[in-house]
């Protein structure tokens, strides 16, 4: 079977609990954020997760999403990956979307306008693109018509965050990374990519029934 790739966005910190664009500022998690990272984790150590024995973790650098890793168990199998880095947002950085469209660009839309002195959307997608590939043991962008496979019944778990997760989903479906527009994603979601009928295919999304028990 080929990969199926395990998504965790990083828990709460006090920039996503207020809507502020946390690219490379290193904001750590709440008291909140942890006990989000906690309950993922209890989740997946049950069935039929059963704590992902087998699978190779990987984990963005900054310390939101490595700490969310090792609050649910896995930090001592997670290798840092700059790849998963999120957005650079440039002079976007820790402002909200309604402070930007009122007072810089009204109509702003990170998926349409971008970010001024920061990462284009094209090489966040070129990011994500490399990092698929070398999980699938291929290079090129991902299209299922030539995806070859290098492992049997492999799994990938990946710490990172909103927008890159979002991103790399819509290039793993083979969509333009403009697509993640339409994939909205929690704090602390967990989220299955696999394969339907040999095709890249979502199988979760956007899923935090973990978070239940803290009132979210």
């Amino acid at each position: 079977m080929p990969a199926r790739i395990v998504l965790v966005r990083h828990g709460e910190t006090s920039w996503s609990a207020t809507g502020r664009h946390t690219g490379r500022t290193d904001v750590p998690l709440t008291d909140e954020g942890r006990a989000m990272a906690r309950a993922l984790g209890e989740r997946l150590a049950r069935a039929p997760w059963n704590g992902l024995p087998d699978a190779t973790v990987w984990t963005s650098p900054l310390s939101r999403a490595r700490e969310t890793a090792e609050l649910a168990g896995f930090g001592d199998r997670a290798t840092d990956r700059p790849e998963l880095l999120e957005w650079d947002y440039g002079q976007y950085e820790g402002r909200t979307g309604g402070d930007i469209r009122a007072t810089d660009q009204p109509g702003w839309l990170i998926w349409r306008d971008g970010v001024p002195g920061g990462e284009t959307l094209a090489q966040v997608s070129d990011r994500v693109d490399a990092l698929l590939a070398e999980i699938n043991g291929r290079h090129g962008t991902p299209d299922p018509d030539t995806t070859t496979m290098n492992c049997a019944d492999c799994e990938v778990v990946l710490f990172a965050h909103g927008h890159l997760l979002r991103i790399l989903t819509a290039r793993w479906l083979g969509l333009p990374a403009e697509y993640a527009q339409r994939l909205k994603l929690g704090t602390a979601a967990l989220c299955v990519l696999s394969w339907e009928y040999g095709l890249p295919a979502v199988e979760v999304w956007n899923d935090h029934s973990h978070l239940e028990k803290l009132g979210r």
